[in-house]
């Protein structure tokens, strides 16, 4: 009997190793190469496996991955949310169970046609993935983090064809290579157990990928040697470090607020064209709170810079109560307010509970003030200096969002964050790699402030110039180069994940044909 559990047991080792290395690549450990190799494990697993043990497989990679990458959640549902330590965890836990369900499919569906037709894993693999992980960015208002992707964010001459893929061509390249050290693995094996194996089929794959990744690595080289034209915006970011649990409390609201007074009068010194506050830095609800907003207003005149700032602002008033908006003001050197974006991807549980009527036993899991309602409008601010979309925290993570902003042009981006819920985890890290992405896609440089960290200054080729440490008063100050260009990804989007949608339809659906 020990025996058959522990065959079974080592059955799907391999899963949970792969899980492992592809945690490796993440932050906070940053191995990235190690993502190139990552899936070997479990795809040669599968090769062995029937259906039903691929599905398992996956499904136990799925687990390892995500809770490997996601753990940090439970902080804010344990710390802010009044969970206890082991509801928290279950939270997250059946939340990966969910995400576990993507790499679970994909492992149905590799085993099936990996064994069925005579295509190479190289193709096969990173079209399936990428399918996958696409559909995981949209379906149940969409939750991306953790995509392959993103692992590379230190690898920049590699990625550069975001701007043109996004950041799903990098998962494309990464799942491609993964499943070409796997066709050489098994190339013997199937050349015996498939008769008449057309190695034709894994040569001409072989060169393929070959050319691809010289040609990605020759176009990331190009494009970071090239010297884009626009001016310099001198901007300076307060990351204020405010406990986020106490900022509401009366007695706390002064303090917060005159930290970010004096910071910023550390800031206007070498008067800056923008100094930016994070997510709802104010302790009130601005213009609600007439002494405060009166406050804020007689120092903005005195300023001599726009001051760009994160609040929670009154929508519109409803026999309810009044309807509240997690916003970004910008003030002008006058004290006029001549910009606000109401943030339009909400965090499900964290500022709204979704299927309210269905779910009326929840409430949100982690501490507010309220339920949000988003805003709808993809506004970009109009200075004299450039124009510029504001992200709030959450939406940074999602490329086909942002894209939105710049469709019409735009010169650098701002994102604003409160990412003192995630702690002293690998979260805040993850959080600022994203931005990275997000910078290359558009070829925007971008700007981060958040109330904890980490907040810095990415250029539009994703060099990170400057960033801050976790849990830290710091104010932060540079230039940044404003870059005009119009991308392939912003113009047309994800056409690349729809070539691929499309792909793998016809690879399922003519299944026949590939034998």
């Amino acid at each position: 009997m020990k025996k058959i559990i522990d065959k079974k047991g080592l059955k799907y080792l391999p899963a949970f190793i792969s899980g492992i290395l592809i945690i490796s690549a993440f932050p906070v450990f940053d191995l990235y190469l190690v993502a190139w190799i990552a899936f070997v494990p479990l795809m040669l697993a599968l090769w062995k496996e029937n259906p039903a043990q691929a599905f398992v497989s996956g499904f136990i990679f799925g687990i390892t991955y995500f809770f490997g990458t996601l753990y940090w959640i439970y902080y804010s549902i344990n710390y802010y949310g009044g969970a206890s330590f082991l509801s928290s965890i279950l939270i997250v836990v059946l939340l990966c169970c969910y995400l576990a369900l993507y790499p679970a499919i994909f492992s149905w569906l590799f085993c099936v046609l990996f064994k069925k037709t005579r295509l190479p894993a190289l193709l096969l693999a990173p079209i399936l993935w990428v399918v996958l992980e696409f559909l995981r960015s949209y379906l149940f208002t969409g939750f991306p983090w953790s995509s392959i992707g993103y692992s590379q964010y230190n690898f920049l001459s590699m990625i550069q064809i975001s701007d043109i893929t996004g950041v799903y061509g990098i998962s494309f390249l990464v799942l491609s290579v993964n499943g070409a050290v796997v066709d050489f693995i098994l190339l013997r094996k199937r050349i015996s157990e498939m008769p008449l194996f057309p190695l034709a089929y894994t040569v001409v794959g072989f060169t393929a990928l070959l050319l691809l990744l010289i040609l990605t690595f020759g176009y990331g080289t190009w494009r970071l040697g090239q010297d884009r034209p626009g001016g310099v915006v001198n901007v300076g970011v307060i990351q204020g470090n405010i406990e986020q649990d106490k900022k509401w409390e009366p007695l706390y609201q002064k303090e917060v607020l005159d930290t970010y007074i004096e910071l910023s009068g550390e800031v206007a010194g070498p008067s800056p064209d923008l100094i930016i506050w994070p997510e709802t830095a104010l302790p009130f609800i601005f213009g609600y709170d007439a002494e405060n907003t009166e406050k804020l207003l007689d120092f903005q005149k005195g300023l001599g810079s726009y001051l760009l700032f994160g609040s929670i602002t009154v929508k519109a008033e409803t026999g309810k109560g009044p309807l509240l908006a997690n916003s970004a003001l910008l003030f002008d050197p006058e004290g006029k307010i001549v910009y606000k974006y109401d943030k339009i991807h909400l965090v499900p549980f964290g500022e709204y509970v979704p299927l309210k009527r269905i779910l009326f036993f929840l409430n949100k899991m982690v501490a507010g003030i309220g339920d949000y309602a988003p805003g709808d409008q993809y506004l970009k601010a109009e200075t004299e200096f450039g124009d510029f979309a504001t992200l709030i925290c959450y939406e940074i993570i999602f490329p086909g969002m942002v894209r939105k902003f710049y469709t019409s042009g735009g010169d650098f981006m701002v994102t604003i964050t409160t990412d003192a819920w995630f702690g002293k985890t690998a979260g805040p890290y993850q959080h600022f790699s994203m931005a990275v992405f997000r910078a290359i896609e558009n070829r925007k440089p971008l700007v981060r402030a958040a109330n904890t960290g980490v907040s810095g200054f990415i250029d539009s080729s994703g060099r990170i110039l400057a960033r801050t440490s976790l849990f830290q008063r710091q104010i932060l100050t540079g230039g940044i180069k404003t870059d005009g260009t119009m991308t392939v990804y912003t113009k047309y989007g994800d056409l690349f994940s729809y070539f691929c949608i499309v792909m793998s339809v016809i690879l399922i659906i003519n299944i026949r044909i590939w034998r």
